[in-house]
């Protein structure tokens, strides 16, 4: 019924967003240059891989050394616009037709960050990820990432039908708000470096 939902939706919602996503894909070739969309491997239902899909938002700059500068060294005005309205996620709704992803789950985040998670936190990948989630319409980037797995957990202990449609009327409300957009002080979220990172050092 969830992949079945997702399918409807996503076909319906396509028709709009084709010429909006034309449109973002020439601001963005015309504001960042090439290339148009970002693709990153993340890790899917079960760890398993995939190309994550969005419209780019940083620039590619670079210090004497040739190492990227930090994100917000990176994130024009341009970008923050795309981010604070969503429009860079618009090109995702191709990874949920694919089956990639699901309209509702837990964000899909870094491989490099599958060995950092405790089993507890593990256990959001035993669903699809989703565009938007439990943790999004409860904090987003406002929250700590603990705070943010286990509502990710808790939406795979309880996700129903009606939780989904109530996560997606939610989000619409928190884009039109452009609210927890970041955590304070950072362009975005700062990396997960595990709930026990001293644990991790060698």
């Amino acid at each position: 019924m969830k992949r079945g939902f997702d399918l409807f939706v996503v076909c319906l919602a396509l028709i709009p967003a084709l010429p909006i996503m034309l449109i973002v894909a020439l601001l963005v070739r015309i504001n960042l240059g090439t290339p148009i969309l970002f693709r990153q491997r993340r890790p899917g239902r079960d760890g398993r891989p995939f190309d994550i899909l969005k419209f780019r938002t940083m620039t590619d700059a670079r210090d004497p050394q040739g190492a990227l500068l930090p994100d917000d060294q990176r994130l024009p005005r341009f970008g923050r616009i795309m981010r604070s309205t969503s429009m860079d996620e618009l090109p995702s709704l191709l990874n949920v037709l694919r089956g990639d992803m699901s309209l509702v789950g837990p964000r899909p985040l870094l491989m490099n960050y599958l060995p950092l998670y405790s089993p507890a936190q593990a256990r959001r990948h035993e669903v699809r990820p989703g565009i938007t989630g439990w943790a999004q319409v409860n904090g987003r980037n406002a929250l700590s990432w603990e705070e943010k797995f286990a509502l990710d957990v808790w939406y795979v202990d309880h996700r129903t039908f009606m939780l989904d449609l109530k996560i997606l009327a939610l989000t619409v409300l928190k884009v039109l708000r452009r609210s927890d957009i970041s955590a304070e002080g950072q362009a975005t979220m700062p990396a997960f470096e595990g709930s026990h990172a001293e644990e991790l050092q060698p």
